[in-house]
């Protein structure tokens, strides 16, 4: 038996792991080691799996030991390996921030007890779908991420985390029914729903029907994504949740709907029928995406609109069909689950220390907090696409593969990302300037927060502001006299600065990651090592 073998463990072990946690509800610090234990261990798993894949090709699993087509499969190859791992890094970097943030605000017996075994779900079904063999068992995954997603999204029961939260459920059951009826119409077509086994089955449909399977597919995927004009749901919901919610959100979510588009032009629909539409929508998904994140005024809504425009780049490279294309693409999803995450951790810490994540009323922060100054600059400097960064280095990989397509559409798809990378720079830059780097007091209507920890006239705290501030009285408590000021948790701190590093990382290793990017982009253009790997080296 193979290490690939135990593959299915990325989404026992976090299930497991969450009916303990939630057995411990009561005991609020076992509780919070039992959830980082457990993703640590999937972490570790996901890692060797990752290894063997990559040196002895996709690796399916029979569950129940049915062979295909009636059983269920799960399919370790490179791509969903590769976002395993990534996934699973990121999901306990923000685990690890929830946690100090409920430790801090003394929330163990409120709504972040159920935090720790809902958020283990999320991460089952994640990797649910990024194993899943066949279209049903994506389905399951979709469904379990999106149950527990809709817990997340409302922790705390305020009116605006419920108005969103059924947006977002009803947003979700439009795009899961859509769904659900393209998995009853292609059984009735082709009387399989195996990945591999469509592969080969759906080419020998009519291409009338092809067309209105791909369609549906695309439309339902596309909603998950948040490709433009399906993508109008997600900046209202978002930045509503809690910090650590909307981090692993931002992150995770839309990436798994991209990772079913991908593999449904890739292994179901191979043929370039839907590429300009595809063009168009990527096109269309960097402008408005970035167009509305320029008009607004909270970081929150902001990032949530940067994400949104962002998706537009990986459309971009899917959509041209070639093993550069596609191997840019995967790259630019590493790289963004890493970047936008930590962005929006950072965002959490900014709303900590000025007591609030609108831009007009922050100010001085590059002074008050260094260190916090320094987490936002290198994503946001990563996210914009400044050189030597990976988001640098992912759209250059997109722009060649636009260039080496020589459409007129893929080159005016070239001029649109640049574009759309510049405004990503003024937004970031317009953040840090008003934010970070102007004083105090150009803040419009600041917080109090803010007000209690910055320099007055003379250059010390002001006490007045700090005797007045309910909230500074009420923060996690670690105070000295006239250096009285609001400390971030050190477990927040540090968690969001690992995943800082993990974002430089990309970019130093950015060599041998392309490297492996463009392998497995070539795998799934092939197709016939994942068919092969499910159906057997004998399979057409």
């Amino acid at each position: 038996m193979s290490i690939a073998s135990l593959a299915p463990l990325a989404v026992v072990l976090p299930f497991l792991g969450a009916a303990l946690a939630f057995v411990l509800i009561r005991q609020p610090r076992i509780q919070r080691r039992v959830s980082l234990g457990t993703l640590a261990v999937t972490l570790a798993l996901e890692v060797l799996v990752l290894a063997f894949v990559w040196q002895s090709g996709p690796v399916a699993v029979h569950l129940g030991g049915w062979a295909p087509p009636f059983g269920i499969v799960m399919v370790a190859d490179q791509f969903s390996s590769l976002l395993l791992v990534i996934s699973s890094a990121v999901s306990l970097a923000v685990l690890a921030y929830a946690s100090g943030q409920g430790a801090a605000d003394g929330e163990e017996g409120g709504p972040l007890s159920v935090f720790h075994p809902t958020y283990l779900i999320l991460v089952a079904g994640v990797s649910n779908a990024f194993l899943a063999g066949d279209l049903f068992n994506l389905y399951v995954g979709f469904e379990i991420l999106l149950t527990a997603s809709y817990v997340l999204m409302t922790l705390g029961g305020t009116g605006s985390r419920i108005r969103a939260g059924i947006t977002y459920v009803v947003v979700s059951v439009v795009s899961s029914l859509l769904f659900l009826i393209a998995i009853a119409m292609i059984y009735g077509a082709t009387g399989t729903v195996t990945l591999a086994d469509l592969a080969i089955k759906l080419g020998q449909l009519d291409h009338g029907t092809q067309q209105l399977l791909h369609v549906l597919l695309l439309v339902a995927f596309g909603i998950k994504a948040a490709v433009f004009p399906l993508s109008f749901w997600l900046p209202d919901s978002y930045p509503t949740a809690p910090a650590p919610v909307t981090a692993v959100f931002a992150g995770l979510l839309t990436k798994v709907g991209v990772y079913a588009i991908i593999r449904t032009e890739t292994l179901l629909f191979p043929s370039d029928h839907f590429n300009t539409v595809l063009m168009w929508a990527a096109l269309l998904t960097m402008l408005v995406g970035i167009l509305g994140a320029l008009a607004q005024t909270d970081i929150k809504r902001m990032l949530s609109f940067t994400l949104v425009s962002h998706i537009g780049y990986m459309i971009f490279g899917v959509a041209l069909s070639s093993v550069l294309g596609l191997a840019a693409t995967i790259f630019y999803i590493i790289h963004h689950i890493t970047i936008q995450t930590s962005l929006f951790m950072v965002t959490g810490l900014v709303e900590r220390r000025g007591g609030t994540s609108a831009i007009s009323r922050l100010g001085g922060l590059a002074k008050l907090s260094p260190l916090l100054a320094v987490l936002y600059f290198i994503p946001a400097m990563n996210l914009s696409g400044i050189p030597p960064f990976s988001g640098f280095l992912g759209k250059l990989g997109l722009l060649q593969a636009g260039v080496a397509d020589g459409s007129p559409m893929a080159y005016v798809l070239v001029v649109g990302a640049v574009a759309a990378s510049l405004l990503t720079l003024l937004v970031m830059a317009r953040v840090w300037n008003r934010v970070f780097w102007r004083s105090t007091a150009d803040a419009e209507d600041p917080d109090p927060v803010l007000l209690a920890t910055a320099p007055d006239a003379s250059g010390g705290r002001s006490m007045r502001a700090l005797r007045t501030s309910k909230y500074v009285d009420a923060t996690e408590g670690r105070f000295a006299g006239e250096n009285e000021i609001p400390i971030l948790p050190k477990m927040m701190v540090y968690s969001t600065l690992g995943l800082v590093v993990l974002g430089v990382a990309l970019s130093v290793f950015a060599g041998p990651l392309f490297e492996l990017s463009q392998q497995a982009a070539d795998a799934m253009l092939a197709r016939t090592p994942y068919i092969a790997a499910v159906l057997g080296a004998g399979a057409p």
